[in-house]
């Protein structure tokens, strides 16, 4: 029996339209464009403005518009995983929130929690309900709103993340395309160099967790650099030894935006030249969960059937790995 895979059938994303730049940061914290653009490669991001906007609503219009791009019938939907790292409210899920917005009453839907690796996880996860033949058609969502747990006067963590997100139609075939292999790995000793203090079980939001900022994204910078750069920059050379691709094989790196040197780290790494990189950070920095989804949707014109994609990401936690995908419809 020929062997089942899950191949992605169709990408989009959605971004707000208020855009953040490096000139307004400098209102609020003491910083400058250059110092952003070194360190970083950011120039600028976008932002959730509103009351009761939250991460469903960037996940919802990605999903209708990858429906309607694809011609599916909301109602088809089998499966729907929402990777986030900031969901509406504890529960229930921002994947039930998803498919009721887009009318796909006959999914079951769940979050899937891995910081920026966390649509890596979900894409991997989503597949194997594919390949085993239990579901025909699953969308995988990875969004965020980290504006949303972002202190604007830290400097270390303001300049850095965006909100955004992109969703992808997973169908069965028995081609050699579509997901082919993924390494998924994660250590939680990370957790004392990037994590959020309070609003958790362990924390619960007291007046003194408020008052004390414990609600923001905490990280200690260069310890999760060195981290990111070797572990993301591995598992991707890793993944390629494994399954014996050298670097001309490779048609594009899509790697996590989190930092242009991180991004640049791995790619040297693995052997790939700065123009098989996918790269977006400049304009919607680190979006999370959402990253790799809108550096597709970004690339979707120039990507071809039969491409080897390497999917590289690193997250708190830690949380990191790789995913060797093979495109299966020419974009263009």
């Amino acid at each position: 029996m020929d062997k089942i895979r899950a191949v992605i059938k169709g990408i989009c994303g959605y971004v707000p339209d208020y855009i953040l730049t490096n000139e307004e940061l400098t209102s609020l914290v003491e910083t400058s464009d250059e110092w952003i653009t070194t360190r970083t490669g950011i120039k600028e991001r976008r932002i959730l403005k509103g009351e009761d906007q939250g991460t469903s609503v960037i996940a919802a219009e990605a999903v209708k518009e990858l429906l309607e791009k694809t011609g599916t019938d909301p109602l088809e939907i089998d499966l729907l995983i929402c990777a986030t790292t900031t969901p509406d409210m504890p529960f229930p899920a921002t994947g039930n929130l998803i498919t009721d917005a887009v009318g796909a009453k006959n999914a079951f839907s769940y979050d899937l929690q891995a910081a920026c690796s966390g649509f890596i996880f979900a894409l991997s996860t989503g597949s194997q309900f594919i390949e085993t033949g239990k579901y025909n058609k699953v969308v995988v969502v990875g969004a965020d709103k980290m504006s949303s747990i972002i202190d604007y006067k830290d400097r270390t963590t303001c300049i850095i993340f965006g909100d955004g997100g992109g969703a992808v139609l997973l169908e069965p075939t028995t081609e050699e395309f579509g997901v082919m292999d993924s390494i998924l790995k994660s250590d939680g000793a990370g957790v004392c160099h990037l994590h959020m203090k309070a609003g958790g079980s362990r924390r619960p939001a007291t007046h003194q967790t408020i008052e004390n900022g414990e609600h923001f994204v905490y990280q200690e910078g260069s310890a999760v650099f060195k981290f990111a750069v070797t572990n993301m920059a591995d598992v991707s050379a890793e993944i390629m030894a494994r399954n014996k691709l050298k670097a001309e094989d490779i048609a594009w790196l899509v790697p996590h935006q989190a930092n242009k040197r991180i991004i640049d780290a791995t790619a040297n790494r693995m052997g790939i030249g700065s123009e098989k990189v996918m790269l977006n950070i400049h304009k919607y920095g680190n979006t999370t969960s959402g990253t790799i989804p809108l550096c597709l949707w970004d690339y979707e014109s120039k990507l071809h059937k039969g491409d080897n994609l390497i999917l590289a990401a690193f997250g708190g936690g830690f949380t990191w790995g790789s995913v060797w995908l093979k495109w299966a419809y020419d974009s263009a």
